[in-house]
């Protein structure tokens, strides 16, 4: 799904400071229990220390198993929802614990678009009002009024402007995502999050919107936050990729080379569970899947050390005891790993040997079911 235009433009985009900065950011929601007085008895950590940067007018996607803490990443960042711990710096300010007053001017330039097109446009309203909310409540000057700027942003996310009276129902899925993101695009920001908008929608729609984001991304120099389940999706629109597993960060790096050389044991698998179209190589592309065994531990209780060694071929006394950093293996490219993937295992025979050497040395999980 990888387009010329894509490589041209990330080829000629010049190089600019951080437009998002995020270090050890954490997000832990309390359990309580208790009738009358409600008492923590444990948290669900859903981010635990995520560090990454977003460079302006670039596309950062970021990928994971559902669960993994991308959809609580991505509002963290918009500040929907309140950080537990870590910093966010926009435009070099500390945005992370701002108030909701401060935070008012702040979404002019951060907005985001939803997964589910219909539960995110209130039914009661018409398409004019939808889009039209966000130029009245921060009192945005309309020159030739609020209908006309909602028209011609109806417009430019390819709907009929003369629609501006009618209701959420009486559109499709695509057309309703359109009009979440003619919302989003209403105050002219400069960062989207947006939080898997085609995974609702139908396959012939999702290039449609895909290519909608990336020709509105060009035109008025957006910087996207790109989260999704498709890895063809995310390898078509994004610059850089990266991958979260558990509430972490495994690996990070441009697009084409996280791709073409994954790091990560967790990255090689999802990677190999790509769908192939070409049936000349679905046989042996199946045939060289990488099968994870177990499910995700809970992430009420994570495991020690690195949170993928439950479920990891490459598994050894050393992941159980210390965490594994965020460290540059190449240009760029940042693994969490002890140890990476090498070229070899790339293929099932090697990652058979790379078991079968790794047996010789239980590690300390062998025993240890997936929570």
């Amino acid at each position: 799904m990888a387009s010329s235009t894509q490589t041209e433009r990330t080829a000629t985009r010049p190089a600019t400071d951080n437009l998002l900065e995020v270090s050890g950011l954490e997000k832990h929601f309390p359990i309580t229990r208790g009738a009358f007085v409600r008492r923590k008895v444990g948290a669900v950590h859903a981010v635990d220390g995520v560090d990454f940067s977003i460079r302006a007018g670039e596309t950062l996607g970021v990928v994971g198993e559902s669960g993994c803490g991308k959809s609580t990443t991505g509002r963290l960042v918009t500040r929907l929802l309140e950080p537990t711990g870590g910093k966010i710096t926009f435009e070099g300010r500390d945005i992370t614990h701002l108030s909701t007053g401060a935070m008012r001017d702040l979404r002019r330039d951060v907005q985001m678009i939803f997964q589910d097109p219909y539960s995110s446009l209130n039914p009661r309203h018409t398409v004019g009002t939808i889009v039209g909310a966000p130029l009245r409540v921060q009192k945005i000057p309309t020159p030739q009024g609020i209908k006309r700027a909602v028209q011609d942003l109806l417009e430019l996310v390819g709907l009929n402007p003369e629609h501006y009276n009618r209701y959420p129902h009486e559109f499709s899925g695509g057309q309703r995502q359109r009009i979440g993101i003619a919302r989003a695009l209403a105050l002219r920001p400069k960062l989207i999050v947006c939080d898997e908008p085609v995974s609702a929608l139908d396959v012939s729609i999702q290039a449609q919107v895909v290519n909608l984001l990336d020709d509105l991304q060009r035109e008025l120099n957006l910087t996207y936050m790109f989260i999704a389940h498709d890895l063809s999706v995310v390898k078509h629109i994004s610059d850089r990729v990266a991958v979260m597993y558990l509430g972490k960060i495994v690996e990070i790096a441009d697009r084409d080379a996280l791709y073409a050389t994954p790091f990560h044991p967790y990255t090689l698998a999802l990677l190999s569970a790509v769908p192939v179209p070409d049936p000349a190589r679905r046989d042996r592309a199946q045939r060289e899947r990488v099968l994870l065994t177990g499910d995700v531990p809970s992430p009420i209780d994570p495991p020690s050390g690195c949170r993928f060694r439950t479920r990891c071929w490459k598994a050894q006394d050393k992941c159980a005891q210390e965490v594994p950093p965020l460290r540059e293996l190449a240009s760029g490219h940042r693994v969490a790993c002890h140890f990476p993937v090498e070229e070899a295992e790339r293929t099932p025979q090697g990652r058979m040997a790379a078991q079968q050497a790794a047996a010789e040395i239980p590690p300390d999980n062998t025993a240890e079911p997936a929570l």
